[in-house]
């Protein structure tokens, strides 16, 4: 299952292709473990402290909003925590949310979250991947020229 990416939003919206992050990729920061709700909070701001070192100020306000929303999923639908990370490219910032959970959509449920329709409205680019072994969700925010 796929969700996001690069073709129009949920609104119709264009969106832009991939960064590529083969080319100059960093970890940001080493790899969270979120084995709990309580450490959502701690997490979140790590990493929006992170973000406001490498993207635009605003840019990092949508990116704690997002990587909360992207946690709180992980932790309701997958199975077992989630691990996240933060990758640096010349031209983004990087945030995956990995759990042990199938991914999937509830059509037409208005008693869940709208956790993807933040991100789908905030990131550039998304999507969601689910295979055997869980779920990925990724999302990327451009950097500015001299952050």
């Amino acid at each position: 299952m796929i969700l996001g990416g690069y073709g129009p939003g949920f609104d119709g919206t264009p969106r832009r292709p991939p960064v590529d992050v083969t080319t100059t990729m960093d970890l940001a920061i080493a790899p969270l473990q979120i084995t709990s709700a309580a450490k959502v909070p701690a997490a979140r701001r790590k990493i929006r402290n992170f973000a406001a070192s490498v993207v635009s100020a605003d840019a990092a306000d949508d990116v704690e909003l997002m990587v909360s929303e992207a946690m709180a999923n992980a932790l309701i639908h997958g199975l077992g925590g989630a691990l996240v990370t933060v990758i640096v490219t010349e031209k983004a910032l990087r945030v995956e949310v990995r759990d042990h959970g199938p991914g999937f959509i509830i059509a037409g449920r208005v008693d869940h979250g709208r956790g993807l329709a933040i991100i789908n409205a905030l990131a550039p680019r998304w999507k969601s991947d689910a295979d055997e072994r869980g779920t990925c969700l990724w999302f990327e925010v451009d950097r500015e020229v001299g952050l």
